[in-house]
């Protein structure tokens, strides 16, 4: 509740001020569409296999951010390292996944995420309360590395695991149809929005070798185009407006500042502690240039904004030039790709979601991005190159640039 969902994007949207807790409520509640108009006509072995299964979803929705610190991703530059942090879920891993775990590099939020599910007060209370489902089976759908410690989600010889983590995390998401309606209706814009109950109502199945995976009818490929559209389109426009990011630019300078006195606790119940209005507090109370920038609201000014598909020198040039002249210069780049997922390695790339046709009987099931022209007409990424100078320098700054026709 006390953690924004767009941290300060609140500066540039007033009405962005909503939460990550609004954002969980949202996916539980999508998460459970999901699966109920998926298996709608599925039959389980039996009724207590459906409820545990979509139970375990729920509670992994629920959850899925809960490990974020204050002011979303840019305060894991001061989270402690993994091994201070001691997922004891991780631990069987060692030695299996020696990248993703390595011990001795920077926790994130994902991490603390799993610590507090499997190993918090937060863990007795889902004990407590859900007996059937240990802690380590929610974990598992938010953790695709995570060793399931039993056949939790199998029946009937089939994995239902796969399905159930692709609801969770994947191109077709209930976390990404959430945010994104919800911050563009918060922030008061139009991307974002698409016809979330028709791809609802068109998610289904399809298996491959016993493992269950999550597929789309053919008749939504055109309302799954317009979904990937709307999440390339919001963070151009929207989680990358010039204001919020100038902001986390000077957040992320004081947190990289020698003097720096703000730092993320490994106590997974001290780390609680850490909300946005902590750290706000903490800004307004130490001398740092940066911290005294953001809690005054005196950010710098952007002076130069360069849309571009991909590197380019003249931002670093014009930026040279300003600071011959004695003007500080703060330069941003900005990266958006239409799809992680898709422009993954196939070892790093989630599992395959499928399309499948209900009307064309001889149709085959087939990869999404067979389906679609989508990923290859956007395939380059989207770079936003800025240039911030002090408030007080931006006349001189602008006189600069235009005297020197940069």
């Amino acid at each position: 509740r006390a953690i924004k969902q767009l941290g300060f994007a609140e500066f540039s949207f007033p009405g962005a001020t909503h939460n990550r807790f609004l954002h969980s409520i949202g996916v539980a509640h999508l998460a459970s569409e999901a699966f109920d108009n998926i298996f709608r006509t599925w039959r389980f072995s039996a009724p207590e296999v459906r409820s545990r299964l979509k139970t375990a979803l729920r509670l992994a929705a629920l959850l899925h951010d809960i490990g974020h610190g204050p002011l979303s991703h840019t305060t894991e530059e001061v989270m402690p390292r993994l091994q201070d942090l001691q997922v004891t879920a991780y631990e069987e891993l060692r030695g299996e996944r020696t990248v993703t775990y390595d011990p001795s590099r920077q926790a994130n939020h994902e991490d603390y995420t799993i610590k507090f599910i499997t190993d918090s007060s937060l863990t007795d209370t889902l004990e407590l309360h859900f007996p059937g489902i240990s802690p380590l089976h929610i974990a598992c759908l938010i953790d695709k590395g995570l060793q399931s410690p039993d056949d939790f989600f199998r029946d009937q010889q089939l994995d239902f695991r796969n399905i159930l983590s692709q609801i969770i995390s994947s191109e077709l998401d209930a976390d990404r149809m959430d945010y994104l309606e919800r911050d563009a209706y918060f922030c008061g814009t139009n991307y974002g929005k698409v016809e979330l109950n028709w791809l609802l109502s068109n998610l289904t199945y399809h298996t491959v070798e016993h493992e269950v995976h999550l597929a789309l009818n053919r008749r939504a490929l055109y309302t799954f185009d317009d979904f990937i559209l709307a999440r390339h389109h919001m963070h151009l426009m929207v989680y990358f407006h010039h204001k919020a990011i100038i902001y986390e630019e000077l957040l992320n300078r004081y947190l990289a500042s020698k003097d720096c006195s703000f730092f993320l606790p490994a106590d997974i119940e001290e780390y609680i502690k850490c909300t946005d209005y902590a750290l706000y507090q903490h800004l307004g109370s130490v001398s740092n240039e940066w911290a005294r920038r953001i809690s005054e609201r005196r950010p710098y000014r952007m002076l130069f904004e360069l849309h571009s598909a991909g590197n380019t020198e003249r931002p670093e040039k014009i930026k040279q030039s300003l600071e011959n002249e004695s003007v500080a210069v703060i330069h941003s780049s900005s990266q958006a790709r239409l799809s992680k997922y898709h422009t993954a390695s196939p070892k790093e790339r989630s599992v395959t979601i499928f399309v499948v046709d209900d009307y064309d009987r001889q149709a085959k099931p087939f990869p999404l991005e067979e389906g679609t022209q989508i990923f290859a007409r956007y395939e380059e990424i989207r770079q936003i190159d800025r240039l911030y100078v002090p408030p007080e320098q931006f006349t001189k700054a602008e006189k600069i640039l235009l005297d020197q026709g940069l």
